[in-house]
């Protein structure tokens, strides 16, 4: 046998995290998770959208009162209109650029994929988990596909960034973000999701029950209707990308629509603007379907959480005030104010021990909703 050691960068280690989630090396981590992924797939757009430098003083001005760009968290923010930018701005161990991971920001690809599959009746909103899967566990069986999409699902799954324990820690070897701590095989996302249990999976709260693992359980009831890494390649056409989009794989060659996302902030922006356009396409077919790009912010949908005040949980993407977006674990968020079709890309890396401040996030959102209007 030849000598070899284990892969550094995806071995667990101390309070079962991997080392390019470790707090000390979280920042390289997030800012090079497109190289360090156990395996990703790459894709450029055919065509890139021109965006055009048109910097708005007012708006720098009123960015640099709110502080948001001096936090020693920040990375990369850009806010776009149209075809124009703003704002932008990185961190001087960065640029907007250079490409970062997203984490739940590359939720926001079910929304699209998902609306696709019901317009064209593959799927329906009604139709329960187990009627795809017949195979699946508690956790998920009697659940909707609109209440997986709303994160409208009570189960055993934890997602609590503090706990070295919680599943979400175990979830990160099916998304190829980790190895296992011995030589067994990696455990496959379709091997996850079936394993994950629950006493029932009615939602007693009107808050949402945040579990990435919802859109595990959809990326592999979506793989059954449409080739997702053609998926992939036709949301990066219809935004326009300057740079690569990167996503993780599971060991099947899954997706890893639940945060395996890299992207920079110019074309995280671009991503955002996709939305503002109702998923009109630079190039090729339009992705998602139009409709459903307003009909998440007056649907019923439960609420994110008490601290968070009036936002929804609709559809894979969050709600408020007029926009949709997403938060991404570690301080990442994109905004899409519906009416204005302005857009905010937002990086970051919280380098304390979970790599989560709800605190931190609702900072970030409020100033964004200033930014963007919202």
């Amino acid at each position: 046998m030849l000598p070899s050691t284990p892969n550094p960068d995806l071995t667990v280690g101390q309070n079962n995290a991997q080392r390019w989630n470790q707090p000390d090396q979280r920042r390289h981590g997030f800012h090079n998770a497109h190289e360090i992924f156990r395996r990703t797939l790459m894709v450029r757009a055919r065509r890139v959208l021109t965006l055009t430098d048109r910097p708005d003083v007012t708006l720098a001005a009123k960015a640099q009162a709110l502080g948001i760009t001096t936090d020693p968290a920040f990375s990369a923010l850009v806010i776009a209109q149209g075809t124009e930018v703003l704002f932008q701005a990185a961190a001087p161990d960065f640029a907007t650029t250079r490409p970062h991971s997203l984490q739940s920001i590359s939720k926001m690809h079910m929304h699209l994929i998902m609306a696709e599959l019901f317009a064209a009746g593959h799927l329906r909103p009604s139709d329960l988990v187990r009627d795809h899967l017949p195979e699946i566990g508690s956790a998920y069986a009697t659940a909707s596909l609109a209440d997986v999409l709303d994160m409208n699902v009570e189960n055993d799954f934890s997602e609590d960034y503090s706990d070295p324990e919680a599943d979400c820690y175990r979830e990160e070897e099916a998304l190829g973000w980790r190895l296992p701590s011995t030589d067994r095989p990696e455990e496959t996302l379709n091997a996850f999701v079936t394993s994950l249990t629950g006493q029932g999976t009615a939602n007693p709260s009107p808050y949402c029950r945040y579990k990435s693992a919802n859109t595990d359980v959809l990326t592999v009831i979506a793989s059954a209707h449409v080739d997702l890494r053609q998926k992939v390649e036709a949301i990066c056409d219809a935004a326009g990308y300057e740079g690569g989009f990167h996503i993780s794989l599971s060991p099947e060659h899954l997706p890893a629509f639940s945060g395996g996302g890299c992207l920079s902030a110019r074309d995280l922006a671009r991503f955002g603007l996709l939305f503002a356009r109702r998923g009109q396409a630079v190039y090729g077919a339009p992705v998602g379907v139009a409709a459903t790009f307003d009909e998440a912010l007056t649907r019923q949908a439960p609420m994110v959480s008490p601290k968070r005040g009036t936002m929804r949980y609709s559809n894979h993407i969050m709600t408020r005030n007029g926009w949709v977006g997403h938060a991404g674990y570690g301080g990442q968020f994109l905004m899409i104010n519906m009416a204005s079709g302005r857009v905010a890309g937002f990086l970051s890396v919280l380098e304390n021990e979970s790599g989560y401040d709800e605190d931190y996030m609702l900072d970030v959102i409020t100033k964004l909703e200033a930014l963007c209007g919202g």
